[in-house]
């Protein structure tokens, strides 16, 4: 710090503070001078350190600003607006909304100036930083009162509060206002409105609003552009985020900056749309386009979500040679992208390196603890559970998630009650996620006490259920054959406020259907339809497999045309499940007919259907149409599997053609097709049975 001179003077005092680069630095030259008997700061002084005070963000500096205020007091020293002004943003800034109002209160007795528009737009700014909007409306009342006229900058933060209370109707009337005022609103202006129409999610008036910025002959800078276009993106509508892009590209006036690209690029991998967001990044390259953290860590993460762990590592190696140092984020994606192609020893040596580095959150311990139990790495991870509870980081509800459901997936359910109970003991938070894994994984054991004991004591948490839960807990009593209590638990979740999903339903007649309770399906199908659940076609071929399982044929023929006829299309897996059912009774010609119809509905015959259709003939003892079929499987460009050839030798046996079946054989391993234990069955049995082919 510079030596004072004993005959010190302000002009030399502002010289010493403007040398001193550092903020501490030139308060301890201030306070230094202040403690000087033979020298008194002038206004120039007192405005040169706060305005030095309000470009820094450090709240540590704030008991500066009060003794500052008070130095000024007791010196009796008339300052400008822009000193106050000074003051006014520090506790804008810092939240203090209060503290501004008083500085406000006593410009004139401390500063000696009366507060100005500027002063006025200040406090009032500082209300609607600090969200406490409807003081700064109460405020803005007394501007007129004052005799205080609104300018553009006080319109501008009127409409901020427009935007911030949702009320797009009054920010709207404010720009018109301001036009009928001949007060001409800028950029900001309109850049305020549509940011705040597309953080709400209306991306189509927050477009209009940018083309009336152009019809009123006002151009929109680029951040207009990248509320736009992150906007969009944020919607999913990739193809009106590419459209403004366009017309940003053609712009003479405005630019793609940094920002620009990092949000299409983020845009771009979040809808799935990696390989032009790699181009996008070329250009970047190619156009020397300055990039920053944000940049490559966006890239990153898409590539690896994308499976190309490759092109990742190029980006990766390009930020390092840029000398742009990789956070946890970037570590993270690329850790979850080593774990996505199975790169075991490449997480390893990253984990090992983020540990060096310094970048280890508890996102990262939980990639790395999914994806080793996604491995089957159960050791491992309870290494690293323990290693993140030794370096002191706190578990979150999403790192109890993937240990509870990583034990049960892995068939570790004593480790997962251990789990629940260590959280519970620790005061952890748990979330539906972790139960769900948790019950479904005693459910799969058939602990149906257990899950239930589990659930009680996830509504004792004061943690919700949701569906997911309901879900695997039904289907762990349905499994169980466990009907009233399944039909129990899905009643609570009305009580609870917890809506069943399709899911839910389709456990429930799965289960009904398997129980031959149709007459309750049927009526769960027609809930659905009063709750505007539109049943699909997996509820439908459900309930029509139940019936055909309980032989009711004709009910599942009637329930097929009442669906059809109403429009609903029916998939092959749908139209696979009557066709067995026909064939299973010998309805072999009317599911052959519904077979030849399939075409009616776009949908094409699989290789199930054909293997189920010529089981049925050959049942029937009908070679001719199984022949017919197996020349269909042929001709469709389907491949015959060991089932297909299977059915064939086992309907050609039962009908004493065994030398033919044999020809059969013979084609089977021509094709590679591999006999199995049941193949040679069939004809050992039917060989032992004649007694000699023929």
């Amino acid at each position: 710090m510079a030596q004072l001179h004993k005959n010190l003077t302000n002009k030399r005092l502002i010289q010493l503070l403007k040398s001193e680069k550092n903020i501490n630095s030139a308060l301890n030259l201030f306070n230094s001078a202040s403690s000087n008997p033979s020298y008194t700061h002038s206004a120039a002084v007192f405005h040169h350190i706060l305005r030095r005070l309000s470009l820094s963000a450090d709240p540590s500096l704030l008991p500066h600003i009060t003794r500052i205020v008070d130095l000024i007091r007791v010196q009796q020293c008339s300052c400008s607006e822009d000193t106050a002004l000074s003051v006014l943003k520090i506790y804008s800034r810092n939240l203090m909304a209060e503290r501004a109002m008083e500085v406000f209160q006593k410009m004139k007795e401390v500063f000696g100036c009366e507060p100005g528009v500027r002063s006025y737009n200040c406090l009032l700014n500082a209300f609607v930083v600090s969200n406490k909007l409807d003081k700064a409306e109460l405020f803005f009342k007394h501007f007129r009162t004052m005799g205080v006229s609104p300018n553009l900058e006080t319109f501008n933060i009127l409409i901020k509060i427009a935007c911030k209370k949702s009320d797009f109707d009054n920010a709207r009337k404010l720009i018109d206002n301001m036009w009928e005022m001949d007060l001409i609103p800028d950029v900001y202006s309109y850049g305020t409105l549509i940011n705040g129409l597309s953080k709400n999610g209306d991306l189509t008036e927050a477009l209009k609003v940018f083309d009336e910025m152009l019809e009123r002959g006002l151009r929109p800078d680029v951040t207009c552009y990248n509320i736009l276009i992150d906007g969009f993106f944020k919607i999913g509508d990739y193809k009106a985020a590419n459209v403004i892009w366009e017309r940003l590209t053609k712009d003479s006036c405005a630019y793609p900056s940094v920002v620009t690209y990092n949000v299409m690029i983020s845009g771009l991998c979040k809808c799935g749309r990696f390989n032009e967001a790699r181009e996008l990044w070329e250009r970047m390259t190619k156009n020397e386009q300055k990039m920053d953290l944000f940049t490559y860590s966006a890239l990153i993460h898409g590539l690896c979500e994308s499976g190309d762990i490759d092109g990742a590592e190029r980006v990766y190696k390009e930020m390092a040679e840029s000398k742009i140092s990789p956070d946890a984020v970037v570590y993270n994606a690329m850790l979850n992208g080593f774990f996505r192609v199975r790169r075991i020893k490449d997480c390893f040596e990253l984990w090992e390196l983020m540990a060096r580095e310094g970048c280890r959150n508890v996102a990262s311990f939980n990639i790395m603890m999914r994806g080793l139990f996604s491995n089957g790495e159960v050791d491992e991870v309870i290494s690293i559970w323990e290693l993140m509870k030794g370096s002191g980081f706190l578990a979150d509800s999403t790192t109890y998630g993937i240990l509870v459901h990583g034990f049960c997936e892995n068939g570790y359910n004593n480790k997962s009650l251990h789990v629940l109970e260590t959280a519970d003991r620790n005061g952890g938070v748990l979330d539906a996620f972790a139960y769900s894994a948790m019950i479904n994984g005693l459910c799969k054991e058939a602990k149906l006490d257990e899950a239930v004991s589990v659930l009680k004591g996830m509504i004792t948490s004061g943690c919700k259920p949701n569906a997911h839960v309901y879900n695997a807990l039904i289907n762990g009593f349905v499994a169980a054959s466990k009907f009233e209590d399944a039909i129990r638990l899905f009643r609570e979740m009305g009580n609870r406020n917890c809506s069943p999903t399709i899911v839910t339903y389709n456990t429930l007649i799965n289960g009904l259907c398997k129980g031959g309770r149709f007459a309750e399906a049927y009526s769960l199908v027609k809930e659905m339809l009063e709750k505007r659940l539109k049943p699909g076609v997996i509820t439908y071929s459900l309930l029509i497999k139940g019936l055909c399982r309980s032989h009711k044929i004709e009910m599942a023929i009637n329930l097929w045309n009442q669906v059809t006829s109403n429009g609903f299309q029916p998939d092959v897996q749908m139209h696979n499940i009557l066709i067995h059912g026909l064939c299973s009774v010998g309805k072999t010609q009317l599911a052959l007919s519904l077979y030849l119809n399939m075409n009616y509905w776009n949908c094409a015959p699989n290789l199930v259907t054909h293997n189920t259709l010529m089981e049925g003939f050959y049942k029937d003892g009908d070679l001719k149409n199984a022949s017919v079929i197996w020349a269909r499987i042929l001709r469709n460009g389907l491949q015959p599997d060991v089932i297909s050839y299977n059915i064939t030798l086992k309907g050609l046996c039962s009908c004493n053609r065994i030398s033919v079946a044999i020809l059969f054989l013979h084609n089977a391993l021509t094709n590679k097709i591999v006999p199995t234990l049941i193949t040679w069955n069939i004809l050992v049995r039917a060989v032992v049975l004649s007694g000699a082919p023929k």
